[in-house]
């Protein structure tokens, strides 16, 4: 109870350092938004849905998967500065369990990915995108997409931790970007080549991606193989598999932790 009241307090602290200064999540939300709209509107008109239908009803879930992979960054940046200014060793040297600084920014940032989350579908909405599902199915996209965040958190206090100095931008921009458009976010694997679609068909991204198409009701780009079986069930395992072996490694970054 102590490291969970603990994690709760640290949680309000970057709350409240966010109402303080906003602009760097307004900012992330305006970059995803900016690519909602070049690849809705500047190059959808030039791509194919394999299996059919229209290309933005196929995107918004995606790009919504992608803004959900793009927490990652974020996270460790601020893990990495608390670790290079001292903050966290003084955190250390308090009375709470090792897991409540993590748990603060997990709790901090899972609040600002669900308003984002919120805005981009309602962004979405605006510019044409329609949910055709049952309104349990599109709950339960939902809910995947933020579980898809929360394991992507957990990466990133890893990253933050184990890479505390100014290393901490360039691995976390080695990881985001080419994974992140490795997937079906944007495109449909079976528009790449084989070899490549086969690695963008297994990348979690895609399941979660392909299973919030399903369950909103949209087209999925899927015609065969894994994803058109199985996205569902791989959106919820890939997530549990991240976070069992990201949250240990957190901790013992955290306990190791230099500066």
């Amino acid at each position: 109870m102590m490291t969970l009241r603990a994690g709760w307090i640290l949680t309000q602290r970057e709350l409240a350092h966010w109402a303080r200064e906003p602009w760097g999540p307004i900012f992330n939300l305006l970059f995803s938004i900016m690519l909602l709209l070049v690849f809705g509107f500047l190059f959808g008109g030039a791509i194919v849905v394999p299996g059919g239908g229209d290309y933005l009803a196929f995107l918004v879930p995606g790009m919504l998967a992608l803004s959900m992979m793009f927490g990652v960054e974020r996270t460790a940046l601020a893990m990495a500065a608390d670790a290079r200014k001292g903050v966290t060793d003084r955190f250390r040297s308090m009375p709470i369990g090792s897991a409540s600084v993590a748990l603060g920014r997990v709790g901090a940032d899972m609040a600002n990915s669900a308003v984002e989350l919120l805005v981009l579908i309602l962004g979405g909405l605006l510019v044409g995108w329609r949910i055709t599902g049952q309104p349990g199915a599109g709950a339960l996209a939902v809910l995947l997409l933020l579980l898809l965040r929360f394991a992507m958190l957990w990466i990133g206090i890893f990253l933050g931790l184990s890479f505390p100095g100014e290393g901490a931008t360039s691995a976390v921009q080695v990881l985001v970007w080419p994974i992140g458009f490795l997937s079906t976010a944007i495109v449909s694997a079976e528009t790449m080549p084989a070899w490549l679609g086969a690695i963008a068909a297994w990348n979690p991204l895609s399941a979660t991606a392909t299973a919030a198409r399903q369950l909103f009701g949209n087209p999925t780009g899927v015609t065969e193989g894994v994803l058109a079986d199985w996205a569902v069930w791989l959106a919820l395992g890939w997530p549990i598999v991240l976070i069992a072996v990201f949250v240990p490694l957190s901790a013992r970054a955290y306990r190791k932790l230099r500066t």
